[in-house]
């Protein structure tokens, strides 16, 4: 059974591309099928995966466009045993391209859904923004959104602007769309703030937050320049450690 995630908040640097890198890494490591769908044309993903960007022969933006047969655009990294759709700057012009189509917000839903049974997961990395590329996402999440939060305030008045977003397309366009988690990133355990941040989230969220939480880490910062991530880069490193519970949380959770 294939389970596909989007991982969503409009807010920028919480740790959405970290994590669906991470959590997708090791997911493949505990021996799992498993596709990154980058959906950001910042194209972060993509190169987090070793992939040069501006190299893209197709990807998520032909998916968007209707494309009928993107597999052949699905990178196989070897190392990682690790799939990738990837992105590229011409994603950005995706939403104006989109604006006059017929059923505009089905477009990567339809697109996924002819390759997905190759799939045990699939994780959607999606752009800081709640436009019309995040809502293509939030269409394809067939299992639920997980929400990287980092642990400061202004991380909770984004999760508000979210879980707004995420009411309105239950409500107008899929009414089975559910938050499966909510992940708490850079941690910082020296603070009050990130502990006062982690007990607000888990009030808002009972029950939905992982028990795995993301300390901050230098090491995770530096993965992405090599274009690994962190359990190839620094596997005993605390973010390492962090990721790899995280997956299995989730692994865990989907098999109950």
């Amino acid at each position: 059974m294939t389970r596909i995630y989007t991982l969503a908040n409009q807010k920028g640097g919480v740790g959405k591309t970290t994590s669906t890198i991470n959590m997708a890494a090791y997911l493949a490591r505990l021996g799992q099928n498993v596709l990154v769908v980058d959906l950001d044309p910042q194209a972060n993903a993509t190169s987090c995966l070793g992939v040069d960007k501006l190299g893209v022969q197709g990807g998520t933006y032909e998916a968007l466009l209707g494309e009928t047969n993107i597999f052949p655009y699905v990178l196989l990294n070897e190392r990682l045993q690790l799939s990738l759709l990837p992105a590229s700057p011409s994603l950005v012009g995706a939403e104006v391209e989109l604006v006059d189509e017929l059923a505009r917000e089905f477009r990567l839903r339809k697109a996924l859904l002819s390759i997905s049974d190759r799939y045990d997961y699939v994780l959607i990395d999606c752009p800081p923004s709640l436009g019309l590329l995040t809502v293509n996402g939030l269409m394809a999440a067939m299992d639920g959104v997980i929400v990287p939060v980092q642990c400061e305030y202004l991380a909770l008045e984004g999760l508000g602007q979210l879980t707004q977003t995420i009411e309105r397309v239950r409500s107008a366009l899929f009414p089975e769309l559910e938050v499966r988690g909510v992940l708490l990133t850079m941690f910082d355990s020296r603070t009050n703030l990130s502990t006062d941040v982690v007990a607000e989230v888990s009030r808002h969220f009972p029950n939905q937050v992982f028990k795995s939480v993301v300390p901050r880490s230098v090491r995770l910062a530096e993965a992405p320049s090599y274009g690994l991530p962190i359990s190839e880069y620094a596997p005993a490193s605390v973010g390492a450690l962090a990721y790899e519970a995280v997956a299995k949380e989730l692994l865990k959770g989907d098999k109950a």
